[in-house]
């Protein structure tokens, strides 16, 4: 009767430690960079063997990029629609990492929680567009080893400069881990005028 209590108590403990030890990335430090010359916001996080970095693009910047790619006018618009993030993630860790965008979401002011939309669900919809083209967002699933690495489009629907919270999660060896980002803001529609500052 005593060991098997002793035997289930031991258990829980371990499945405790696991769903800490889970959690622990939610603690990491946030990096905020202004851009002196563009007044844009680049958010990263070194977190528990998972580095990610978000930048702020405006939408004329988006526009360009796929307007070089001869997109119709109408899907251009609807992506730069969206709130754009150039952004770069890296397995800082040496085991094996894996995330799933479909897995991400951002909470609003109002406390609701949103996914975020995936590069398979833009391609989707280009497909219908009669538009073949798959450069530019990031991937929907990586799998990294030790020092790789990956970058491209994350794409948010909310309005300019709309405030919000950024929940990603990630895999180490297959144990999961979740991290958030908190107060990112949506970049403003253009870039403010500049001032004259000859040096």
């Amino acid at each position: 009767m005593k060991t098997g209590y002793i035997r289930g108590l031991k258990k829980s403990l371990f499945l405790l430690s696991l769903v800490l030890a889970a959690q622990t990335a939610i603690a990491a430090d946030v990096k905020l960079h202004k851009n002196p010359q563009s007044g844009l916001y680049t958010w990263k996080v070194d977190d528990d063997g998972f580095s990610i970095e978000l930048i702020q693009l405006v939408p004329d910047f988006v526009r360009a990029v796929y307007g070089k790619q001869n997109f119709p006018k109408n899907e251009i618009e609807r992506i730069a629609s969206y709130c754009v993030f150039g952004t770069i993630l890296k397995n800082t860790s040496n085991q094996h990492l894996s995330y799933r965008v479909k897995d991400w979401r951002y909470r609003t002011r109002d406390g609701k929680t949103w996914p975020v939309k995936t590069k398979t669900q833009w391609l989707e919809e280009w497909e219908k567009a009669g538009i073949v083209f798959s450069w530019t967002l990031l991937p929907d699933i990586g799998e990294f080893a030790e020092g790789d690495w990956q970058q491209g489009f994350t794409t948010i629907k909310l309005p300019r400069e709309s405030a919000f919270d950024f929940i990603y999660t990630w895999k180490l060896d297959g144990v999961a881990h979740e991290g958030v980002i908190k107060n990112m803001r949506c970049a403003p529609e253009t870039l403010p005028l500049e001032t004259d500052n000859h040096e």
